[in-house]
C-alpha cells in the first residue's frame, strides 16, 4: 500500500471527511484491520483565508508548496490537495515536489465521462466558479460543457461556504437556497451538479434532489484509494 498525502485544513471540517472516506476506501478493498497510510499536514485556514481575500495567489501557492515538501518528505508517495479553490495553484505546488499531485478536477471529469455527462453545473467558492483554473480544465482537457450560477447566486453560494460551512454550520434555509439554484441550472441543461468545493457535501445530499451530484471530496478519495492499492 503507498501513502498517501494529505494537504488539508482548508477547512479542517472537509479534510476530515477525506480522512474518513479514504480509511473506509482502504478498509471496503483489505478489510480486517486495514486502514490507510497517510500523511496529513494541516494548515491554519486562517492564514489561507486571508491570502484568497486578498488575491495573493503567490503568497498562498508559497506557503502551501512548504506544506506539500513536508508532506513529501513524511513518506508520501502521492499528494491530495483536500481543496477545489486552492487547486488555482496546484501548478505551483506540483512543481515544488517530486511525487505526483491527484488533480481533485481530473478525478471528477474522469468520473463525469464514465457515466456520459457532458453538460454539468458547478457550485463552490466564487473563486471557483469564476475563474478559468476548475471549469476551464474541465472544459478544454474534457470537453465537459459547464454553466455556473448567476452572479446573485454566485454570491449565495460562496457566502454560505464561508459563513457557514466551514466554520461546521449547516443550515435549513441555505440548503433550500443551494436546491433552489441546483434546479435553475438543472433548467439550464445541467445533466448533473459538481459540489465544487470540499464542504458543500455536509449540506447538499442526493437524497434532496433528483439531480446527480458528484462529491469532489468522495471523488478525490477514492482515486487516492485507487492510487494506493494499484499493483
Amino acid at each position: 500500500m503507498k501513502t498517501i498525502g494529505l494537504l488539508g485544513g482548508m477547512s479542517w471540517e472537509s479534510t476530515a471527511n477525506y480522512y474518513k472516506a479514504i480509511n473506509e476506501g482502504v478498509k471496503a478493498e483489505l478489510g480486517g484491520f486495514h486502514s490507510a497510510r497517510i500523511a496529513l499536514y494541516s494548515v491554519d485556514f486562517a492564514e489561507i483565508e486571508v491570502l484568497q481575500r486578498q488575491g495573493d495567489w503567490q503568497g498562498a501557492a508559497v506557503a502551501l508548496s512548504g506544506a506539500a515538501r513536508a508532506i513529501e518528505s513524511a513518506g508520501a508517495e502521492c499528494l491530495l490537495i483536500c481543496t477545489n479553490t486552492m487547486h488555482k495553484v496546484a501548478p505551483v505546488i506540483a512543481s515544488a515536489i517530486s511525487i505526483p499531485l491527484l488533480h481533485i478536477a481530473d478525478a471528477t471529469a474522469e468520473r463525469l465521462k464514465r457515466d456520459n455527462i457532458t453538460k454539468v453545473g458547478l457550485l463552490g467558492t466564487a473563486f471557483t466558479m469564476e475563474q478559468a483554473f476548475y471549469k476551464g480544465r474541465l472544459e478544454q482537457k474534457y470537453e465537459i460543457e459547464v454553466i455556473v450560477p448567476d452572479s446573485i447566486q454566485r454570491g449565495i453560494v460562496h457566502d454560505v461556504i464561508y459563513g457557514e460551512l466551514v466554520k461546521g454550520q449547516v443550515n435549513d434555509v441555505s440548503r433550500q437556497r443551494y436546491l433552489e439554484i441546483i434546479e435553475d441550472l438543472q433548467a439550464q441543461g445541467a445533466q448533473a451538479i459538481i459540489l465544487g468545493c470540499t464542504e458543500i457535501a455536509m449540506l447538499v445530499e442526493q437524497k434532496y434532489t433528483t439531480v446527480p451530484l458528484y462529491d469532489t471530496t468522495q471523488i478525490h478519495s477514492e482515486a487516492a484509494v485507487a492510487f494506493a492499492l494499484e499493483k
